[in-house]
């Protein structure tokens, strides 16, 4: 059981775990996981982390559409901050406690300041990883809003 899972379970919010057999020739995490499971991508989130005026650990969460880019000027924005860059895969590791393509919002070692894309609010459920490739969680958008501490923000153009 991942950290992810550990949380939704300790504070007792409904959720659903879907597993599937990561291919390691895929070139995109969330939309192998989408299309797998057969979710619309608009409904499955991938997990980025983001530097803030360039300080390789100052790192900041945004969670968006698997089908989506990232806007890193609304992000800054969204942080209150000058800049962002995606953050070092490495760094984002060692701070988060999950691999890359495995990142989960739930359970980082590290609180980190989350942003929600503002799509997701007007979701029934959404699908986040659970903590490890080939492992998603769906849960109710503002539940994953209160267990990270998260805001809802337009993250892409």
């Amino acid at each position: 059981m991942t950290p992810a899972i550990k949380l939704a379970k300790k504070k007792k919010i409904p959720y659903e775990i879907h597993q599937y057999q990561h291919d390691s020739r895929a070139e995109s995490y969330g939309l192998e996981a989408a299309e797998v499971l057969g979710q619309d991508p608009a409904k499955v989130f991938k997990t980025l982390l983001f530097s803030l005026n360039g300080e390789a650990k100052n790192l900041a969460v945004a969670i968006i559409p698997v089908d989506q880019k990232l806007n890193l000027k609304l992000a800054a924005k969204a942080a209150q901050a000058k800049k962002a860059e995606m953050a070092d895969a490495d760094i984002a590791q060692k701070i988060t406690g999950y691999v890359v393509g495995g990142i989960s919002p739930l359970g980082q070692k590290k609180a980190l300041p989350t942003f929600i894309h503002i799509s997701a609010e007007q979701k029934e459920t959404m699908c986040v990883s659970a903590g490890k490739r080939g492992l998603e969680i769906e849960l109710l958008p503002k539940d994953l809003a209160a267990l990270t501490r998260g805001q809802f923000v337009e993250l892409c153009i």
